[in-house]
């Protein structure tokens, strides 16, 4: 059984390896950190919460498995 606590840390960690990557971004496009800061921020949480959700549909999900599986639907 794969807790939901699992999935937290795993969006958590993608969100900060990609929301740097977006804060270099935003602030080589507009040449202000505060600008860079204030994208990446924005994008951290609200890509946090879709990747949650987008994880635990796919959990729920039988599609590509061969049978069924047996998964906490909590």
């Amino acid at each position: 059984m794969v807790e939901k606590k699992r999935h937290i840390a795993k969006a958590f960690t993608w969100r900060a390896i990609a929301s740097v990557t977006t804060v270099l971004i935003g602030w080589l496009a507009t040449g202000d950190i505060t600008t860079g800061l204030s994208i990446g921020a924005f994008d951290f949480i609200l890509k946090l919460i879709l990747y949650y959700a987008h994880e635990r549909a796919w959990y729920k999900s039988n599609f590509g498995l061969n049978g069924k599986h047996d998964n906490d639907k909590g």
